[in-house]
């Protein structure tokens, strides 16, 4: 008979959620918003638990583990315009995952077990625990490491180059099918960038800061003048959990992606990074 402890079932399956809801977000490129990876991996690690309760055998019923499944990831990625992506790379690991533990356990190893309701838990010591969750963390992320990542080599990533009078500024932009804003003015393709990382291309006095971008209609009041007063405008965009959001947008005055020439750009300023790590800058719909 196998005895199973509540507390170390609760924790074990909630750290591995946790670790693969991380590595996903990692390989997908997102913006690591741990507290809701840890919100995601606390309702699995309750999840885990619940199945093992009286009278509450009926959450092994496949459609309940795949809806916990669901909930789970619109807890850690809700909101995100790669969604889809994030949550077919978490069920990837997830399946790499029991594939390593299974492979254990058929070696004759006393390590993580896999139920047959799809939770996980071991006789091992939790600090053993621990450390073997982490280095299957690191173990996946480097294993899935190519596939989610962009690269320079297939056209994900190139070089751009932004001028505003006499000064300009260098970053690497993704090209992103899902970047589909287009300037109100002349239909062209927007560019967005990370507001941050093109402050040295505006004067002291007309250089948006943090709290402009993340409150675009008093920034446009504040930056907006004098000679400025055509360069800055409100870009209007709609996004997965928003449905009516306003950015900064500038006009640069001239675009140079990967040597080609694309002439004055209207570039929407991010208040927030664009990739996670720091791999590039900002995002170009293909042209």
């Amino acid at each position: 008979m196998t005895v199973i402890y509540v507390d170390t079932l609760f924790l074990l399956n909630a750290i591995v959620d946790y670790l693969l809801l991380l590595a996903a977000a990692r390989l997908a490129g997102e913006p690591l918003t741990r507290l809701r990876f840890l919100l995601g991996a606390l309702l699995g690690g309750g999840y885990a638990v619940a199945i093992f309760l009286p009278g509450l055998a009926f959450l092994r019923h496949p459609l309940c583990r795949g809806a916990a499944a669901v909930l789970m990831l619109l807890a850690a990625y809700g909101g995100s315009r790669r969604l889809v992506r994030q949550g077919v790379i978490f069920l990837a690991l997830s399946c790499a995952f029991a594939g390593g533990v299974l492979a254990v356990g058929l070696m004759g190893g006393q390590g993580l077990t896999l139920g047959r309701s799809g939770v996980i838990y071991s006789p091992l010591d939790l600090k053993l625990v621990l450390l073997s969750a982490a280095g299957c963390y690191g173990a996946l992320t480097v294993a899935f490491s190519r596939v989610g990542r962009h690269t320079a080599a297939s056209g994900e990533l190139l070089p751009v180059r932004l001028t505003l009078g006499e000064r300009a500024a260098e970053l690497v932009a993704l090209v992103d099918t899902g970047n589909t804003l287009t300037d109100p003015a002349s239909g062209r393709p927007v560019m967005v960038a990370e507001g941050a990382r093109l402050a040295a291309i505006f004067p002291q006095d007309n250089r948006p800061e943090r709290g402009d971008l993340e409150d675009p209609p008093s920034g446009l009041v504040r930056l907006g003048r004098g000679a400025w007063r055509g360069r800055f405008s409100l870009l209007p965009y709609r996004s997965v959990g928003v449905s009516r959001g306003l950015l900064l947008a500038v006009r640069v005055d001239g675009i140079e992606l990967a040597g080609r020439e694309l002439g004055p750009l209207l570039v929407a300023l991010s208040p927030t990074p664009v990739s996670d790590g720091g791999g590039y800058g900002a995002l170009v719909a293909p042209l």
